[in-house]
């Protein structure tokens, strides 16, 4: 489980870049102020547009003032060509979540694209879950970045619950830097190959209960600009709900799951996987 054996401490992502020469999505956050370096960086997407009626459904015009995307474009595009290349799928997974740790068993097991990847809610950090997603998809595929990224974690309307001490609201994201730089670095694992089609889905909560949670996306959209990257959060009980489930999850074990999440049946749930 990420962050279980590092405690809270911040690990650079930057000492493992140096020893095998690949990028980094990101340089290390800091749990309480921001990295002047990332900064500097991502100050070209302060300003962004705000997605209407749709979340996610934002200008196609990867507005980017830098050599960095086309660079980074190319060398994403050199990695994964080939026709056996298969997009890959993360899934993120809050250990908050009442029997999370059935999660990874749960998933659709036909779709060797998905990746799960466990953190502590109370001991991990930012970089300690950027570093392992970067991880995980360069041995995955070197190179590659998410088409799809899943957030499972406990929240409610207006807010997710992402680390101890830490409930990202859009009020949190005018002033904790820290936040607004994990979301930065969540964007830029995100494919440049065709952002058209990238996607952050968030289930365990409906963080869209209410007007906060609208105002919530709105600005993560604007931090995730200019990646392209839609946020979806749907019901699960909709038809784009069941949907998303199935984009991850076998249907069928993932619902015996949520039936006995709350519940001491759940001890018994690896005779049924």
């Amino acid at each position: 489980m990420v962050g279980r054996q590092r405690g809270r401490g911040a690990v650079s992502l930057d000492r493992q870049d140096s020893r095998d020469g690949r990028l980094s999505a990101c340089g290390e956050i800091s749990q309480s102020k921001s990295d002047p370096i990332l900064d500097s960086r991502f100050s070209s997407q302060e300003e962004g547009t705000r997605a209407g009626g749709k979340f996610g459904l934002r200008d196609p015009v990867v507005d980017i003032n830098s050599v960095n995307w086309d660079a980074e474009k190319e060398a994403e595009a050199n990695a994964c060509k080939g026709a056996d290349f298969i997009p890959p799928k993360v899934m993120l997974i809050s250990s908050k979540v009442p029997k999370a740790e059935y999660i990874p068993t749960i998933i659709r097991r036909d779709d060797p694209s998905i990746i799960a990847i466990l953190y502590d809610h109370e001991h991990a950090s930012f970089t300690d879950i950027i570093e392992e997603i970067e991880r995980k998809l360069n041995e995955y595929h070197r190179g590659c970045r998410a088409w799809k990224l899943l957030l499972y974690c406990q929240g409610g309307p207006g807010y997710l619950y992402l680390l101890k001490n830490k409930v990202v609201t859009f009020a949190k994201l005018e002033k904790e830097e820290d936040l607004i730089l994990f979301w930065k670095c969540l964007g830029g694992l995100m494919s440049k190959m065709n952002p058209e089609v990238n996607v952050i889905n968030i289930m365990g909560c409906y963080v869209l209960g209410n007007q906060n949670g609208e105002k919530l996306f709105e600005s993560l959209l604007a931090i995730l600009h200019p990646y392209h990257t839609a946020l979806e959060a749907p019901l699960e009980l909709s038809a784009q709900g069941k949907k998303m489930i199935e984009t991850y999850f076998n249907l069928r074990l993932y619902k015996l799951w949520r039936v006995r999440q709350h519940s001491r049946m759940a001890n018994n749930f690896d005779d049924i996987v």
